[in-house]
């Protein structure tokens, strides 16, 4: 088999990059919030005035529950609080299971 050429093998690089992506996103899927339930302000955390925004990973099954949690960001204060109350979430039903990142919210002056 003849080496390819260096344009040939940069389009193959690209689309096997694009393919990647793709896949890597295939399963992150919005769904409805049937059943939300707000955390609780760690006490420590409120003591120390820390307030912020935690980004979770979260996946969801075809029943609309929450199998599966990952912090992505913010304060680790903050971030068991917002495990702990997006893992009683109900979604909308799907087919399939997903993902969705959501953000979770602390503010320290309750606004």
């Amino acid at each position: 088999m003849a080496p390819l050429s260096r344009p040939v093998r940069s389009l193959l690089l690209i689309g096997s990059f694009f393919l990647c992506v793709g896949t890597a996103f295939a399963g992150n899927v919005h769904r409805a919030i049937v059943t939300r339930t707000n955390p609780v302000y760690p006490e420590l955390a409120h003591r120390m005035h820390v307030g912020g925004k935690v980004v979770l990973l979260v996946t969801v099954q075809p029943d609309g529950t929450v199998s599966d949690t990952k912090v992505e960001s913010g304060h680790a204060l903050l971030a068991a609080a917002a495990q702990d109350a997006v893992k009683k979430w109900r979604f909308a039903p799907n087919s399939e299971v997903s993902e969705s990142e959501v953000e979770i919210n602390f503010n320290i002056d309750g606004q």
